[in-house]
């Protein structure tokens, strides 16, 4: 199974961080949390990613161009102009970054890599800037015991967001910044049919809007309750929380050894 990570945006929350970078290129214990949500799917057995790239997706090329370097220990011959790799660290990844441009929004993000889900009977997606403990093996196969077309991960937020109103595994509606504490909301980590993406209009098209709510409506959004970790990493204060829990030995995203 391929995973799609949207990795396009601007960041503006984190703008500290995001003048030189794009957000999922900000680092956690020096590794980008690109990096730290592969390695949650590749613990999983997925090792297939479509990045969906935007905002100075140029560096994220850049990382990935030099893989080897940032990874592993290097000798230099200048004599002999060559390059000697030690200890090679580097992951069995295929990765494949896609330009999807600056402006697009998510659903027309995921539209423009159609073509490189064709024959897959479903596949994941997340977003380039959160990770979670989710068991990536049990959420898929909640997905296909479902026999639904789209399925998010339900979790309890840190702070406020739009919730979802829920009724079993089904999505009834959503209901944007709710009042008091308990709702449950998406907090991404979907598995996909690839039909899904007739959902979706164009590039101007916001995949939590329309697509997910007209799902919603036909019955076919289910909801995967995850009741542990779940962390995005929206502002500065995010990404000293997450980079607090790796320094302290205590990261639960780190289901990987």
């Amino acid at each position: 199974m391929k995973a799609v990570i949207l990795a396009g945006g601007f960041g503006t929350r984190i703008s500290e961080e995001t003048d030189l970078k794009p957000k999922p290129m900000v680092e956690i214990a020096g590794k980008p949390i690109l990096w730290h949500i592969m390695k949650i799917y590749s613990h999983h057995g997925i090792s297939e990613f479509i990045v969906c790239c935007g905002y100075k997706g140029y560096v994220i090329k850049e990382y990935f161009a030099n893989y080897f370097l940032h990874m592993s220990d290097i000798t230099f011959d200048m004599g002999s102009n060559s390059m000697q790799v030690h200890q090679r660290n580097a992951e069995p990844w295929k990765v494949t970054l896609i330009d999807t441009g600056e402006s697009t929004m998510t659903g027309g993000r995921l539209k423009k890599v159609a073509e490189y889900l064709e024959g897959e009977d479903a596949f994941c997606m997340t977003y380039g800037d959160g990770v979670s403990d989710v068991n990536i093996t049990e959420l898929i196969a909640f997905h296909r015991s479902q026999n639904v077309k789209a399925t998010l991960t339900a979790t309890l937020p840190p702070g406020r967001f739009g919730a979802l109103d829920l009724l079993g595994a089904k999505v009834n509606s959503f209901r944007e910044k709710p009042q008091g504490d308990g709702a449950m909301i998406n907090g991404g980590f979907f598995v996909l049919s690839p039909q899904v993406i007739g959902y979706i209009n164009d590039d101007n098209t916001i995949w939590e809007r329309e697509p997910m709510e007209q799902l919603a409506k036909e019955g076919q959004l289910a909801a995967y309750h995850h009741q542990g970790f779940w962390q995005p990493m929206d502002t500065l204060r995010d990404k000293q929380l997450l980079e607090g829990l790796w320094q302290s030995g205590k990261a639960p995203w780190k289901v990987w050894e």
